[in-house]
């Protein structure tokens, strides 16, 4: 079985999916276009102003075991009680909470601490 897909008439008799093309359009508000100055003047004079950089650190009070879901709360600005939800969540469903607060606790410094519990033991010690 041989199957033709070139010869006359192929292309004049429409197939199982016949192909349209559609006409070029134009698109609103194209590059081409131009807006007035006062609508240009409101949009240069717009400023995005960024959140000052928060760091995350462990609460010295208010805290259970180390402060790693108090901190961890403070610093995406939820309640406590949230992180330490999903905490328990995290412990019952796959136990997976106990390293990430492990780590928390080791990576994450306390108020007012310079560096971490971890950073303290790759730094030099001076006598």
């Amino acid at each position: 079985m041989t199957l033709i897909l070139a010869g006359p008439g192929f292309r004049d008799r429409p197939g199982v999916f016949p192909m349209v093309v559609p006409a070029v359009r134009t698109h609103a508000g194209a590059m081409e276009t131009t807006t007035s100055s006062a609508a240009s003047d409101q949009t240069s004079q717009a400023r995005h102003d960024p959140r000052p950089a928060q760091a995350i650190s462990r609460p010295v009070h208010d805290r259970m075991l180390a402060g790693v879901a108090a901190g961890v709360a403070r610093y995406l600005n939820v309640d406590v009680t949230v992180v330490r939800i999903v905490f328990a969540v995290l412990t019952v469903v796959g136990g997976a909470a106990l390293p990430i607060y492990l780590a928390g606790w080791l990576l994450i410094p306390e108020d007012g601490a310079d560096q971490s519990i971890a950073a303290g033991w790759f730094q030099p010690r001076t006598n």
